[in-house]
């Protein structure tokens, strides 16, 4: 007869051969990770394309090297999926087919990214220590970047010039705009309270961010994270422009950008439903849904933040 011992180690070991059949059987299951060919290289300085290339090109190049590790399902599995998520939201192999400002603001992203500690992800550096970024490599990024960033100066009667005709362009809708992913343009953001407001040195834009009713009242309330449902934050772009005197004001219109607040219906893309619409006759950002991961990755540092960059004004 067997003793309670005999049958718990049979059970043990029972268990034991249908992970291992398991383990085996999965490894047959292979994601594609395709590289192909690298059409428009980032060409920026060697120093600081070689810290690219040591801490990114892994996931946001088409140059991706496994080691054998990564090549180990499951891991392989959540490797492909980084590698398709970093080449959407940014890619140095197809870099040359950015604009100039495209490329700035990029950066600018980077820069964020790297001095949170945010990217390159933790868990990717738990096993590949080479990628860990120095603080003399964060400051060889810092140095590079900073010396992009350069100021608009003006005449006063330019600028003026310049808000006449832009007044006289603002175009009537006869539809409202709507991004790929269902995120509607909102009109009337300009009536809303003002939250805050920012500048970005990368690509020389003012920016005022507008929050809607409810987002209003749960800055009063500090409910703000996570936000209510209903909550809308609007932030609007121009093209900085400053004169001879030093005085900043705002140029051309570039664009808004929507964060609408719906737990349910956004629940894919962190709760919010993200939506840029460019130039006066608010065209709808990004030809594809994988838009939106690139906005996720942007506010990726703020995650514990729900996502949202701005604090609101004190009053």
């Amino acid at each position: 007869m067997k003793t309670q011992g005999q049958s718990l180690k049979k059970k043990v070991l029972a268990a034991f051969a249908i992970l291992c059949i398991l383990f085996i059987g999965i490894q047959f299951y292979r994601p594609e990770i395709p590289n192909p060919p690298v059409v428009a290289d980032f060409t920026g300085p060697a120093n600081v394309k070689a810290i690219f290339e040591k801490s990114c090109y892994d996931c946001h190049s088409n140059k991706t090297e496994l080691k054998w590790f990564d090549k180990v399902q499951p891991a392989y599995t959540l490797v492909a999926q980084d590698v398709k998520e970093g080449r959407t939201g940014l890619n140095f192999s197809e870099w040359g087919k950015l604009a100039p400002g495209d490329q700035k603001a990029k950066l600018f992203e980077i820069l964020n990214q790297v001095t949170t500690g945010t990217m390159p992800l933790p868990n990717y550096l738990a096993l590949h220590h080479s990628a860990k970024l120095s603080k003399e490599d964060v400051a060889v990024l810092q140095h590079y970047i900073a010396g992009l960033m350069v100021e608009k100066v003006e005449d006063t009667a330019m600028i003026n010039a310049r808000s006449r005709q832009q007044a006289a362009k603002v175009n009537k809708m006869t539809k409202v705009p709507v991004t790929v992913t269902g995120v509607p343009y909102v009109d009337g953001y300009a009536s809303w309270d003002i939250i805050s407001t920012t500048d970005r040195a990368d690509n020389n834009t003012m920016r005022v961010i507008y929050g809607n009713a409810i987002a209003i009242k749960a800055i009063h309330d500090n409910k703000i994270n996570p936000w209510p449902d209903g909550a809308v934050i609007a932030k609007v772009a121009w093209d900085k422009i400053q004169d001879k005197e030093g005085n900043s004001t705002t140029g051309a219109f570039k664009q808004v950008e929507f964060m609408i607040k719906d737990s349910g219906k956004y629940a894919g893309t962190k709760g919010w439903g993200w939506g840029r619409f460019k130039t006066l006759n608010r065209e709808p950002y990004g030809k594809t849904t994988d838009y939106a991961t690139e906005c996720i990755n942007c506010h990726r540092p703020v995650a514990n933040n729900d996502f949202v960059f701005t604090l609101p004004i004190k009053q």
